[in-house]
């Protein structure tokens, strides 16, 4: 088992099976990340969710177990609740209670969610697993024929460049290769982070402060009080994202999208 998680995480499978064959049809499914249970629900599923993580925030799943975290699930509080299917999303931290849940015979679908098409097809995949094929299907074409449109309607002429910043200390910023670098060259928009190899890469302030960005675009934290977000940008505009979406890997990537072009255009949140 812990070598076939092994080669999961080495090879970057978008999906692998691990535990019994999954019954059918499945009633009770527990999610062990925030993307997976907006996918159930979106499927139109939500019903069949029993369970989810402490970190999931969408309102209709707010009266649901939880059963840890996305890193810690708990395999005891997830084996209580019955469950027909586990969706996990891998991770070098969640993989020992993910092998466990596996082990005492829970069947688990573990989907890797790192780039665009990683998503797509987790939605399809997952449709197809509630018997919603069709469902699943529609959730790639709706997010698809999105970003068309955003490409359509970029603005012409110079392109700005920008940071899209998950962190500051260290300094972590979205590459081209992951969903977030995909979205943000939807946009129009130059990837000021540019070559960067990893979807979420560490950059130093003195490359930042080298890269030139028009914009820096903060996810997922306040920028900081009293101080610059990056010392040495002082012509950079700062702007925060208005949403949590683009944390989400999964149908909210189009409000995600939305959320860079308000950005990017200098459209604040209220």
């Amino acid at each position: 088992m812990t070598r076939l998680f092994a080669l999961l995480l080495a090879a970057a499978l978008t999906r692998q099976h691990l535990g019994p064959p999954v019954p059918e049809p499945v009633r009770r499914v527990v999610s062990l990340a925030p993307s997976l249970s907006e996918i159930v629900l979106a499927l139109g599923a939500g019903d069949r969710l029993v369970g989810v993580t402490r970190f999931d925030d969408d309102a209709r799943a707010a009266k649901l177990p939880r059963v840890g975290g996305y890193n810690d699930p708990e395999p005891e509080t997830v084996l209580g609740l019955h469950p027909d299917l586990v969706l996990a999303q891998p991770a070098p931290e969640n993989r020992g209670p993910v092998e466990t849940l596996a082990r005492i015979g829970i069947p688990v679908e573990a989907f890797a969610l790192g780039t665009v098409s990683e998503v797509e097809d987790a939605m399809e995949q997952i449709g197809a697993l509630l018997g919603v094929p069709e469902r699943g299907r529609a959730l790639r074409d709706e997010l698809e024929h999105h970003r068309a449109r955003v490409r359509a309607t970029a603005p012409r002429g110079p392109r700005p460049r920008a940071l899209l910043v998950f962190g500051l200390d260290p300094l972590v910023v979205a590459g081209p290769s992951g969903f977030a670098g995909e979205l943000l060259r939807d946009t129009g928009a130059v990837n000021a982070a540019g070559d960067a190899e990893r979807p979420f890469a560490r950059m130093s302030v003195e490359a930042a402060v080298r890269a030139q960005p028009d914009v820096v675009v903060i996810c997922g934290f306040e920028p900081p009080q009293g101080r610059p977000a990056i010392p040495g940008l002082p012509r950079a505009r700062i702007e925060r994202l208005r949403s949590s979406a683009l944390l989400h890997p999964g149908p909210r990537l189009a409000e995600g999208l939305d959320d860079l072009v308000a950005a990017l255009r200098g459209k604040r949140a209220p």
